[in-house]
């Protein structure tokens, strides 16, 4: 080859490389291929990913600066997902859909997801994946309290503690029958007063306890990063994903402190899908890959959210920040699969217990 055709072709390769057309070093094998056929496709929708929740923004920007494709986002709770998804099966609008992993193996069951092993489905624990990829999990995050220190003058390091009059209109948390965190919090509750996903009576009968006492300052829809951010919100019921994420990157620092129930807690899984039929198919599949992989589960660490594959390691100036593992080993485990199989019942028990609802 000559000087110049191959000055010229090295040039070509670069201008291929910028615009993303092709990678000299693919993260998996076949990603070259899988995003050209994405790249004719009209971008992704992606469900139930709002940007402040798991840091999802940055990836988001990590795939769209990859790959040139457009993410379109909804942020609808993990329940409300199931519902959408539903209502549109005979004309599918998402690509992809994001829920509390209980959610995950409902929409499967209703029909709406479509079977997709991605990059490192193989590495992610049995229990934490539907065996023929309708739903498998990418980050687990464990129920907190975050406490804004500049409304709140004493730091309850519990649930009980909650119940304090002190607290009047200072508690917040999401709406267990649309959101996964909310149905998180009731199962946190149960174990924490004894009781298992056979008795959810336990964690329903202490969150109507809560309500009566008047300390319940609102029960949100959606996300409510934003509002505890601008202070608007004393104690609030969350991942500790969304604690980090507040002190250390939305800048609160130690105005705000991270509490680990002392009667305990629970770690939940968070999981994902490609949705049945859906206008992007190929896009939807990049994306979920993409997720899965080293740089997408890094880019979960870097915002305090711990990933799914087992061994990865969070980068050092992250873990160095989370709170002890000894408070850590107050949060348990559930059965997952289990727990979807009454979330049902439990969010319905939930309205009538707690909001007095027929």
């Amino acid at each position: 080859m000559g000087k110049h055709a191959g000055k010229a072709l090295l040039a070509l390769i670069a201008v291929l490389l910028l615009a993303g057309a092709c990678f000299a070093e693919e993260l998996y094998p076949g990603e070259n291929a899988l995003a050209e056929a994405a790249k004719k496709e009209k971008g992704i929708n992606s469900y139930d990913t709002g940007p402040t929740w798991a840091n999802w923004q940055a990836l988001f920007d990590g795939f769209e600066k990859r790959y040139g494709i457009q993410i379109t986002w909804n942020d609808l709770g993990s329940g409300a997902t199931v519902v959408r998804l539903d209502k549109e099966r005979n004309n599918p609008q998402g690509d992809t859909a994001y829920y509390f992993m209980p959610s995950g193996d409902a929409a499967r069951e209703k029909g709406v997801t479509e079977p997709f092993k991605p990059v490192n489905f193989d590495l992610i624990p049995a229990e934490l994946k539907e065996p023929e990829g309708n739903w498998f999990c990418i980050h687990k995050a464990t129920v907190v309290f975050v406490i804004n220190k500049n409304l709140v003058k004493e730091t309850p390091k519990g649930w009980q503690a909650l119940l304090d009059p002190k607290y009047s209109k200072s508690v917040v948390y999401l709406d267990p029958r649309t959101a996964g965190i909310g149905y998180a919090i009731v199962i946190a509750t149960t174990y924490a007063h004894g009781g298992d996903l056979d008795h959810l009576d336990k964690g329903i009968d202490y969150l109507a306890a809560l309500q009566k006492s008047g300390n319940v300052r609102m029960i949100e829809k959606t996300t409510e990063f934003d509002k505890f951010v601008k202070g608007e919100i004393p104690i609030w019921i969350t991942y500790d994903m969304n604690a980090y994420r507040a002190r250390y990157i939305a800048g609160l620092g130690d105005a705000i402190d991270i509490v680990i129930p002392e009667e305990g807690t629970i770690t939940a899984p968070y999981a994902i899908s490609l949705v049945k039929g859906g206008p992007n198919p190929n896009a939807g599949r990049l994306w979920l890959n993409y997720i899965l992989s080293s740089e997408g589960q890094g880019l979960f660490a870097k915002g305090f959210v711990r990933p799914i594959l087992p061994g990865f390691e969070m980068p050092s100036d992250v873990a160095d920040k989370f709170l002890p593992a000894s408070d850590y080993a107050r949060a348990k485990d559930v059965d997952w699969v289990k727990a979807q199989k009454v979330q049902k019942e439990a969010a319905t028990l939930w309205g009538s217990k707690v909001l007095g609802e027929n």
